[in-house]
């Protein structure tokens, strides 16, 4: 920790600032702790996206675990190294990212105004959510925005995936994996997803393919049966009977409050160096979902987020 003095007030900068409550936020503020940085932690909420996840069994060490009770672990995890170094001012929001040469500025909803020596961004990314009738209704009930938390409980169910892009195809083969049928809804009769990955979804008998369709609503009891949808070619809807929609249509990262002040790509992605996480600016660091990174998983940005913490360490003790 370093102060600077004047005669009016006192002045405190923290060595380090994690923005988020999610995987990658609450692993870097622990790992932070251990290494006695005097960090700031700014989060709205714990957990991240999978906190509304009814079961998720892909978190390493944890066969199964609600997304309430995997965001409770990360916030106890954390709150254990309060006042050893890390303070957390929680729920609150960043909505401004300056970097200067000499530190980082964030920026916070209430108008206050807190400096470090670095910052790691962790504030994540929401889905693109569907926009039809019955979405809502069923959002975990049976509809899902993430095949790796929900996918197993789908097995030997016939579920839709709605997209047609690298996330929608790598979902529809892992779900191939286990389930009874997939099939893969698409707006247009073409694909954003490479050719690779299209073949080799494809090649499996128990999936279907069917294009120029646009959802039109989600329909069920307590939980889904079935999506209703317009074939755009012919005008007629359809219903095609499932229990599981899985919805692939994007990610949009949380990065709108950071301005210009870092290089994103054109979705609005964080460029980071895979290597060690830094960004375009050299006091700024990012990991998890709201980075350029090819894969987006809780155990990846957890594992990113300590790749840029020790980063981070190495460069701080260097200055």
């Amino acid at each position: 920790m370093v102060c600077f003095f004047s005669v009016h007030s006192l002045l405190m900068i923290y060595d380090l600032i994690i923005v988020g409550g999610g995987p990658a936020a609450s692993s870097a503020a622990v790992y932070a702790a251990r290494k006695r940085l005097k960090t700031l932690l700014v989060t709205e909420e714990w957990g991240g996206q999978s906190s509304v996840s009814a079961d998720v069994q892909n978190w390493i060490g944890t066969p199964s675990i609600s997304g309430s009770e995997l965001a409770k672990n990360l916030r106890t995890h954390v709150e254990a190294y309060k006042g050893e170094g890390v303070e957390i001012l929680f729920p609150m929001r960043a909505t401004a990212l300056t970097p200067s040469e000499e530190k980082v500025t964030i920026e916070l909803k209430d108008g206050r105004k807190m400096d470090a020596r670095a910052a790691l961004i962790a504030s994540g990314a929401r889905r693109r959510t569907l926009d039809v009738p019955g979405a809502k209704e069923f959002d975990q009930k049976g509809l899902t925005y993430c095949a790796s938390c929900d996918g197993p409980l789908f097995a030997d169910k016939d579920v839709i995936v709605i997209g047609g892009g690298n996330a929608g195809f790598e979902t529809a083969l892992q779900l191939l994996a286990y389930c009874k049928t997939v099939t893969l809804l698409n707006r247009t009769d073409t694909f954003r997803a490479d050719e690779t990955t299209v073949t080799a979804v494809l090649a499996h008998r128990n999936v279907r393919v069917v294009t120029n369709a646009e959802p039109l609503e989600i329909v069920g009891d307590k939980f889904v049966t079935g999506l209703k949808y317009k074939d755009l070619k012919t005008g007629k809807e359809e219903l095609l009977p499932v229990e599981g929609i899985f919805v692939e249509i994007g990610l949009l990262p949380n990065t709108e409050w950071i301005g210009d002040a870092l290089e994103k790509s054109p979705i609005g992605q964080i460029k980071v160096d895979p290597r060690k996480q830094r960004t375009s600016h050299p006091r700024v660091w990012a990991a998890g979902d709201v980075t350029d990174g090819i894969y987006h998983q809780n155990n990846i940005a957890a594992g990113d987020a300590v790749k840029a913490l020790e980063d981070i360490y190495v460069t701080l003790h260097k200055a």
